[in-house]
């Protein structure tokens, strides 16, 4: 057995959950080691809401969560890898806790038990002086559902609810009882507007902690940080640090206390912006390496044709930036507002200024705000930016936004701090979850951490967000899929492929619409693509995915106020992909123009992202094809008997085809991940590789210090040309390619690509 590293070479996310749990997870250690990482990277463990599939709804900070395999379950899960050499990252969520049963929350039953007198009363974030001492939870059907209330064994019940009593306030109906209490059900529409705690983004089961009190730090980090001492835990993940109060603050503590162990965090950057200086972290999960990918397969000639059905489709040209501030502007008028509502009541009364100018004031800030979040000091030009666009666009706002602003700029306070943290659940809503639901123009860029509104980046481009990533965050992690993500990696790279056949596109859209249509026709060209990107998949995935976009999009139907008779039009389109012989038949047709260029892009984006700098994560599962949408399709069940077997006729000397199998991914996977474990000096820096001849522009290629990536972009355009002259100019002498073993030798002319290339459509090439 050998140590872990410090800082992993790559690292394997696996979802723990109840039909996962830690015993499964150790039989798989084994494998995790043949494939080639040096950590298992695990979903929360601590435990968790009943039936929870996620474990971000902490109940628990002190225990291991029982239905994942408890203490007993992770001890085995750590002796395994272990064993295997491998070590364990883990992730944690600091900045909320699950709620949603108060009666497994020890910490949310005292609080409501004994309201501000309660011993964990500071490890929430209440508004105690709004709603007269009472934490408002809104569970209740309607006001007059108050009357259902009944007294059962000491408790409040509301259905399945239970509830506790503060001590002598128990006697009398339950209306009189509940009257007495330090906490108030009410109608839970009353969401939007009349909440007093922070939630995590508008879910009112996940209550916000003040992790920033040295106390609740320690009490919900005490067993992480043993484990990180026992040598159980190697690394951390740290979700939604933006939730937080002060992200740095957290970080220094953290480092501190974990001896400085490798820790990412789980935020989004837009384009262009870094990380603030000076946090304690090796850098994000990798969205942003996820964007950086995904965008160098992208035909930039494929926009007007895309741009101009999406136009056609809408009945006007999209304006996607309005797009997203109408969108931002919904989530602070509507499922946010409680939260705007609370930074009205800090600011309190501003001199010559009506209450609902500075409401709208601080809406319109929070809407236009380009980032998810400032850390002030740092960041303060976003929000001076952003003072100054809304005083542009809303002359009406000026004073309330010019008293606002030396306020909100001043570190620290309350009002600040507020602020940082309501801008990011106002563009995660706001964006991720409706504006990329709304605009389907091309739904491959929609994605968590990208922008649908930039159209592909050029090799110069993607090779120069390298070289900065090397220089600035060479540890930070970098993926593909996430149980976040809005479609796996694969579903992405053949996707990218209409950007390269348009017209061809359109013509297949137009003919679905004219066959089945629906009143919302930039939602049915959503439905089209992801169907087309996943397909083949059961129709109960498909009817699942359809209807949580819909209302997710918001605009036919939505999750409150669900709309029968358009879910049911929808519906129909599903079946219709199924049960008409024509459709069907021209669905597949497509898909099968489109699957070897897909494939084609799946190959050279693994490989991108598994030798670009930083520290690769692989997916559960994305070692093969994997075709899945949008959580919880994404948390299937993975099949690892058959990625063993895969695996063992590759290292029985195999060379797969690029087929169906997905056993050419599991290759790449497997001899990347391998190359890097054991060949770390091969990739410790960053240099473009120069491509000549006439499909120059169908290569990307860079030497990271020993190993040169090679890779196939825009291969459907390709197919028109072949490779031609096109040659990768390397250093005279004997290559060798890690993939399939071929040999070549670079002279005056370099390496001939289509020779390079002929069996597979990447290559990992090192000095023979």
């Amino acid at each position: 057995m050998t140590e872990p590293r410090a800082v992993p070479s790559a690292t394997y996310r696996l979802q723990v959950h109840a039909g996962f749990p830690l015993q499964d997870a150790a039989e798989v250690a084994g494998y995790l080691a043949d494939l080639g990482v040096s950590h298992a990277y695990s979903s929360p463990l601590l435990r968790s809401a009943e039936g929870s599939t996620h474990g971000y709804d902490t109940v628990d900070h002190g225990h291991i969560d029982e239905a994942r395999g408890g203490e007993e379950g992770l001890d085995r899960f750590v002796a395994a890898l272990h064993e295997h050499g491998l070590g364990l990252v883990l992730d944690l969520v600091p900045n909320h806790m699950g709620v949603d049963d108060p009666s497994a929350a020890r910490w949310w039953w005292d609080v409501l038990q004994h309201g501000r007198d309660s011993e964990h009363a500071a490890a929430f974030d209440v508004d105690w002086d709004f709603g007269g001492g009472k934490v408002r939870i809104p569970v209740l059907g309607s006001a007059d559902d108050v009357e259902k209330l009944e007294l059962v064994d000491g408790e409040l019940r509301y259905y399945d609810n239970r509830f506790p009593i503060a001590p002598g306030t128990g006697d009398g109906t339950p209306q009189e009882v509940h009257a007495r209490q330090h906490y108030e059900l009410v109608d839970w529409r009353r969401a939007d507007s009349d909440l007093n705690y922070r939630r995590f983004f508008a879910i009112n089961t996940l209550a916000g902690l003040r992790v920033e009190d040295p106390a609740v730090f320690d009490a919900t980090h005490r067993l992480v940080l043993q484990l990180v001492r026992d040598g159980a835990v190697d690394g951390l993940r740290i979700d939604h640090p933006d939730g937080l109060a002060d992200p740095k603050g957290y970080l220094d503590r953290l480092a501190e206390a974990s001896g400085g162990r490798w820790t990412v965090v789980e935020k989004i950057l837009e384009p262009g912006e870094e990380l603030p200086e000076g946090w304690a972290t090796a850098g994000t999960t990798g969205y942003d390496a996820l964007s950086e990918v995904d965008q160098v397969l992208v035909h930039p000639a494929g926009e007007p044709a895309l741009t101009a059905l999406d136009t056609e489709l809408a009945g006007k040209a999209v304006d996607y930036a309005q797009l997203v501030h109408d969108c931002k502007r919904e989530v602070t008028d509507g499922m946010l507002g409680s939260e705007v509502a609370r930074l009205q009541r800090i600011v309190g009364d501003l001199p010559g200024l009506p209450a609902d100018r500075v409401r709208e004031a601080l809406a319109e800030l929070l809407a236009s705000f380009p980032v998810y979040r400032s850390y002030l000091p740092d960041g303060r030009r976003h929000l001076d930016e952003t003072v100054a666009a809304v005083k542009e666009r809303r002359p009406d706002l000026v004073p309330a936004v010019e008293a606002l602003h030396p306020l909100l700029g001043q570190a620290g306070t309350e009002l600040a701090t507020r602020f940082e943290q309501t801008s990011g659940p106002v563009m995660a809503k706001g964006v991720e979850d409706s504006a990329y639901y709304r605009w389907a123009r091309f739904v491959m860029l929609n994605e968590v951490g990208g922008d649908p509104a930039h159209f592909g980046t050029s090799v110069a481009g993607f090779h120069a967000a390298q070289q900065n990533r090397l220089a600035v965050k060479p540890q930070a992690m970098t993926t593909l899929s996430t149980h976040d993500t809005k479609r796996s990696e694969d579903v992405r790279a053949r996707l990218a492929v209409l950007a390269e056949l348009p017209t061809e596109w359109a013509s297949l859209v137009r003919y679905l619409l004219s066959r089945h249509p629906l009143a919302d026709r930039p939602l049915a060209h959503l439905v089209w693509q992801n169907l087309v990107g996943a397909w083949p998949l059961s129709r109960e995935r498909a009817h699942a995915y359809v209807e949580k976009a819909a209302r997710e999009a918001g605009t036919s139907t939505t999750w409150t106020n669900p709309v029968q008779e358009f879910e049911e039009q929808l519906h129909a389109l599903v079946d219709a992909a199924y049960d008409d012989e024509a459709t069907a038949a021209r669905i597949t047709k497509f898909v099968a123009r489109i699957e070897a260029f897909g494939w084609s892009n799946s190959l050279t984006q693994k490989l991108l992202q598994l030798t670009m700098p930083g520290v690769p994560d692989v997916y559960q599962g994305t070692e093969l094809w994997d075709f899945s949408l949008v959580d919880p399709d994404n948390r299937r069940p993975v099949d690892y008997a058959r990625r063993r077997e895969l695996l063992a006729r590759l290292d029985a000397g195999e060379v797969p085809a690029v087929d169906e199998t997905g056993a050419a991914k599991l290759l790449v996977v497997s001899r990347v991940l391998r190359a890097r474990r054991d060949h770390p000096e091969w990739f410790e820096g960053y240099a473009p590789v120069e491509v000549r001849g006439e499909a120059a522009d169908h290569v990307v290629a860079f030497d990271r210090g020993g190993a040169v990536t090679v890779g196939t972009r825009l291969p459907a355009t390709l197919a028109g040309t072949g490779w031609g002259d096109t040659a990768l100019q390397l250093p005279t002498g004997a290559w060798q390619d890690l993939l399939t073993g071929g040999r070549f030798v670079s002279d005056v002319a370099g390496i001939p690509v289509d020779a390079l290339l002929a069996k597979l459509p990447v290559a990992l090439l090192v000095r023979a």
